[in-house]
């Protein structure tokens, strides 16, 4: 099989070389350009048509953010956010995560070899899936296509068995190793969320033109993924809540909602149609490393009627609020001997490759027999909170939600639970939270 291009690009020729040096390592990929500012990624990426993109956040010029929106807008394909840990840069890497990078990781520190190592297995890693979520997406999509012309009255929904998927990959990628040239030139671009375009996504520009934005060097903002584009929220100045002080002795629902690789973008729409009155706390994991966690919780805050933010240790749960955990640390619910329902965050041993790990939320959920659970998982690669989501459905919870394929940008997770025959409910993303509002509302 040919290697798939790579485009590398930071402003840190080191940088370049060292990321250029993880990700030849691994005979599948083989870089094929660098850049050293967003101007220069876009020149690159219309002369070289890469198949997927490293890209530094902060660079001079212009950024990674305007720059992946230049990106994204002359054709959509994976894109892996390189972040530094300073807060502009975890900021700005949110952000790029909504207006649809595939993920990020943080750069090394030099001085540390086990931590370079790290980061670049870790990178290897979501290359791999960036292009196995695109390949997959493909054949999703030309089953599609196939239905479409043998019935074009049958409501279409993704009815293709990940047995016939996993089947139909592995022919591609065995024929694919004799098409060399020809295979390329049939691969598709990347969309993570064919069926929820905006209406008003651009005309199709001619390969190898410059968008209009780019000649005049000003990064419009594009159409989203999503039914609402990426734009400062209208709550992003509001002024803190009041808080007062409450308790949780009459919650009578909780949910619970796990996700990794799509996962901002995916809590963004999840979240911003719960109301604000929702009579039930959500609590997430979220995979991702330390601190960035804080900037996702405060962005997903300015869009979402409820109050959303980092969990905290001992932190009461109160409706209308959802509750991240902490990058880097476990998150479970108990109750405490005054009856209250509270959050306890942790450093125990990582599971399932993750800390924060659903399995570990969704597993201390087991013993709270007293209120109605409510399990969500929605995209991410690995199967990290299926196990825990069985143990649920097996002990009488009913009330589990799966996003399906035709919305996910990595089908890994929710995949998982629905082989384990422990989701009610398989829906596109944009269906979830009125479901599940409906749900809990029913249970009143």
């Amino acid at each position: 099989m040919k290697p798939f291009r790579v485009l590398v690009v930071d402003d840190s020729a080191f940088m370049r070389k060292i990321f250029s040096d993880f990700i030849e390592r691994d005979p599948s990929f083989q870089v094929v350009g660098t850049a050293n500012n967003g101007l220069e990624a876009v020149e690159k990426v219309m002369e070289l048509d890469p198949d997927v993109i490293t890209l530094d956040v902060e660079m001079p010029k212009m950024n990674g953010l305007d720059a992946l929106k230049l990106i994204m807008s002359a054709g959509p394909r994976p894109v892996i956010m390189l972040s530094g840990i300073n807060e502009q840069g975890m900021r700005e890497t949110i952000l790029a995560l909504e207006a649809g990078a595939f993920d990020f990781i943080r750069k090394p520190s030099i001085s540390n070899a086990l931590d370079i190592e790290q980061v670049r297995s870790e990178l290897l890693k979501q290359l791999n899936a960036a292009m196995q979520a695109k390949q997959r997406r493909a054949l999703w999509e030309e089953e599609e296509q196939r239905r479409r012309s043998v019935d074009k009255t049958v409501p279409l929904s993704p009815k293709l068995s990940d047995k016939t998927l996993d089947k139909k990959l592995q022919v591609k990628e065995t024929r694919s190793a004799n098409q060399g040239t020809e295979q390329r030139s049939k691969r598709l671009d990347f969309h993570p969320l064919p069926k929820m375009q905006s209406a008003g996504e651009k005309p199709a520009r001619a390969k190898g033109t410059m968008p209009s934005e780019f000649k005049s060097k000003r990064a419009e903002p594009i159409p989203a993924v999503h039914p609402k584009p990426v734009a400062p929220p209208k709550n992003e100045n509001r002024p803190p809540r009041e808080t007062k002080s409450q308790t949780s002795l009459d919650l009578t629902d909780v949910v619970a909602v796990g996700c990794s690789t799509g996962g901002p973008r995916a809590l963004k729409v999840f979240l911003e149609q719960i109301p604000g009155d929702f009579c039930a706390p959500i609590v997430i994991v979220q995979h991702m490393p330390p601190s960035f966690t804080k900037s996702l919780a405060q962005r997903l805050n300015s869009f979402s009627e409820l109050e959303v933010m980092e969990a905290e240790q001992d932190m009461i749960l109160e409706r209308g609020k959802a509750y991240i955990a902490p990058g880097g640390s476990h998150m479970r619910l108990y109750r405490s001997d005054g009856g209250d329902y509270q959050i306890k965050i942790s450093q125990d041993e990582i599971r399932n490759g993750h800390r924060p790990s659903v399995d570990v939320l969704f597993e201390s959920l087991l013993p709270l027999t007293e209120i109605n659970r409510h399990a969500v998982l929605m995209t991410g690669m690995g199967s990290d909170g299926a196990r825990m989501m069985k143990k649920l459905y097996d002990a009488g919870v009913t009330s589990t939600y799966a996003e399906s394929e035709q919305t996910c940008v990595v089908y890994g997770m929710p995949r998982s639970a629905v082989e384990l025959g422990c989701v009610s409910y398989i829906l596109p993303l944009h269906d979830i939270a009125p479901r599940l509002v409906q749900a809990v509302n029913n249970g009143k």
